[in-house]
């Protein structure tokens, strides 16, 4: 492969990231909207944000369900950081809905 080739096939290649990128972004958000969802059935029903048994079943469903070539251990850090971040997200959302209703 010629030099001009290898550059063009990154070119093309990172091009391809970029859309991946924004399609997994979109797909964060529309699971971002679903866990806020959550948080408010939660908050009404004083429900716990964390529930180790619910993470633990998430974790096996991409567990069974991932066909490679992403090794299962890296599979299983990147779904515990999103699952952190949602459960972050959501109990900001119950403070501030806890707060809203004090005021």
């Amino acid at each position: 492969m010629t030099r001009e080739a290898a550059l063009k096939a990154l070119a093309d290649c990172r091009e391809r990231i970029d859309t991946i990128d924004r399609r997994l972004l979109a797909l964060l958000n529309e699971r971002t909207r679903v866990v806020e969802e959550i948080g408010r059935i939660k908050q009404d029903c004083k429900l716990p944000v964390y529930e180790p048994k619910r993470e633990d079943e998430v974790l096996g469903n991409i567990a069974q369900h991932n066909q490679g070539p992403m090794a299962p251990e890296a599979a299983r850090r990147i779904f515990e950081r999103i699952i952190d971040e949602m459960r972050t997200l959501q109990r900001l959302k119950m403070e501030a809905m806890r707060d809203g209703e004090r005021e």
